[in-house]
């Protein structure tokens, strides 16, 4: 039996070509990048044409609910941009960076799979081009600021220690970090008290960097950050610290787009990695725009499902970003469904067509929440060696009865050959669309009311429940005059409820809302549903156990 390569030896028996003839491909001098080697480059912002983005196509890849068997949404977004270019349509994959938690936990890297990836593999996913380090520094600049002013006798700004919700990050997942106490060892030690840290993913720099329009627009946001509140002054901002000019300079690189490219040498633009169950789960505003720019059609991603990644790129991204998909692509496997109808992860290979039937379900909500978001999808079904024709062809035939465009996908043995006619159904799809994607809400509804209106419409929840210290952080969002912010939900990727247990389309549930974070900055709230946590921890057994790098420098075990 033939052996199948690994993501990792596809990747390293990739030929790469020179990021400069990549950039050739998208009519960007050599001059005009700013080189990591000889296959990354930074892209100026000065590349964005606020005439030519707005004319391109983008479309969005989103999925049904995730299950621990994988469901290939990036890889699928690579295969496609390839399947696209294939067709004759001049085509930009734009993505979001990889965190070091999960590639060093449990989910690993986001380059891709298979023969749809985004190489060099190893660097982007292994500190890239150093924007997460960036992010990472800048919002702990703020966190060793506020402490500082904290310890000040005189001339701080009287800031109430137990108001102070900002916290520490690192990118790496580390449960150890979660709640710790600072200040100890004396007086000059700092203010004793009680604080964290969150993954860098996690940070609300990160949502800053990913949904500001330009460096300026960066700096203002980061001045907007709400800090806590003064004993005599109220609410403090970052700019009352006078910590903008600072923060926002950390950040004058990575505020510029990466430029890599696909197996097949078309160009991919990766940048920001904010996660999709706790932040926004898109790469930048500037990315995409950089993307609409310089190509015809963009394929984006937005993290997990359409309850969380797609349902923000619209209320929140596309709020801020002042553009739209045109078409949305929701990822699907035969394994998922059957998951979802009840199958233990040990058994997906088998055939097992009732299971499969029942666990459609989760696919169609899916494809309902697409109406409710108003864009044509196409469901892409991302094919196993192990799906039986019998099970292909009903999924077939009920998407058909449903009036959705279905294509089998092969990207991953194919990459963009096996993607021509997801490809040709997407772009169809994407030239007949005239209109422009509906928010679920409106801004400028309550807090109350916005949450709810998710809850129900897009997880199908029958009510939502506010435990009282969320009903005390109303209080606080009305107090700072914050009511009119979108929502960012922070609720596990694994259901449409707030109980990861609860697979399949769970019906008459309840939200259990524990709380709302504020982030002005960024400029959404986040509600905090579940057992939802900022901090990760690592699995029973972490992926870092199997890698390993060799005397010559090989990289062993990356996924």
């Amino acid at each position: 039996m033939k052996s199948i390569p690994s993501d990792l030896e596809i990747a390293q028996s990739a030929t790469l070509k020179p990021i400069t003839e990549i950039a050739r491909q998208l009519g960007i001098p050599p001059e005009d990048l700013e080189l990591y080697g000889k296959y990354k480059a930074k892209l100026p912002l000065s590349l964005i044409n606020d005439d030519r983005w707005k004319k391109s196509k983008l479309i969005l890849v989103t999925a049904m609910t995730p299950t621990s068997a994988g469901e290939g949404k990036t890889m699928t977004a690579i295969g496609l941009s390839e399947g696209l270019n294939a067709i004759g349509k001049r085509t930009t994959v734009v993505l979001r960076e990889p965190s070091l938690g999960p590639v060093f936990g449990l989910k690993g890297g986001a380059a891709g799979g298979g023969f749809s990836q985004v190489i060099p593999m190893e660097d982007i996913n292994l500190h890239f081009t150093g924007d997460f380090a960036a992010v990472e520094k800048a919002n702990n600049l703020l966190a060793a600021l506020i402490d500082h002013d904290l310890q000040r006798s005189e001339g701080g700004l009287g800031i109430d220690p137990r108001t102070v919700e900002w916290k520490r990050v690192m990118d790496m997942n580390d449960r150890a970090l979660r709640n710790i106490i600072t200040g100890l060892g004396g007086r000059t030690g700092g203010i004793i008290r009680e604080t964290g840290f969150n993954i860098t993913a996690a940070s609300e720099i990160m949502a800053i960097l990913c949904l500001a329009n330009d460096l300026g627009d960066l700096r203002e946001k980061i001045a907007n950050i709400y800090i806590g509140d003064a004993h005599e002054r109220g609410p403090v901002r970052a700019r009352d610290l006078h910590a903008q000019g600072s923060v926002a300079l950390l950040l004058k690189d990575a505020i510029k787009p990466n430029l890599v490219q696909t197996l097949k040498g078309f160009p991919a633009i990766i940048h920001g990695g904010p996660f999709g169950n706790i932040a926004q789960g898109a790469n930048s505003i500037i990315a995409t725009r950089m993307g609409l720019s310089l190509s015809d059609y963009v394929v984006t991603e937005a993290g997990f499902g359409s309850d969380l990644g797609a349902e923000k790129f619209v209320n929140i991204v596309c709020g801020y970003g002042g553009f739209s998909p045109q078409a949305m692509v929701i990822v699907a496997t035969i394994r998922a469904m059957k998951f979802h109808g009840g199958v233990r992860k040990e058994e997906l290979h088998l055939p097992n067509v009732a299971a499969l039937q029942n666990g459609f379900a989760n696919l169609e909500k899916h494809l309902e929440n697409t109406q409710i978001f108003g864009v044509p999808a196409v469901v892409s079904l991302n094919r196993f060696v192990t799906d039986t024709e019998e099970e292909i062809k009903w999924v077939m035939a009920k998407c058909g009865e449903l009036g959705v465009d279905v294509a089998l996908s092969e990207a991953w043995e194919k990459g963009g050959a096996g993607a021509i006619d997801l490809a040709t159904k997407v772009a169809q799809a994407a030239d007949q669309f005239r209109g422009k994607c509906k928010p679920v809400y409106d801004w400028r509804m309550s807090v109350v009311d916005k949450i709810e209106m998710i809850a129900t419409r897009i997880y199908g929840a029958k009510r939502v429940e506010f435990l009282p210290k969320a009903k005390q952080h109303l209080g606080k969002i009305d107090r700072l005059n914050l009511t009119q912010l979108p929502i960012c939900m922070a609720k596990t990727q694994n259901s449409f409820s707030d109980d990861a247990r609860k697979i399949g389309r769970p019906r008459d549930f309840t939200i259990t809302v524990r709380e709302i974070e504020v982030a002005a900055g960024a400029g959404f709230l986040i509600p905090i549903t579940g057992e939802m946590m900022r901090m990760p921890a690592l699995p029973p057994v972490p992926a870092a156990l199997g890698m390993d790098i060799s005397p010559e420098g090989v990289i062993t075990g990356l996924s």
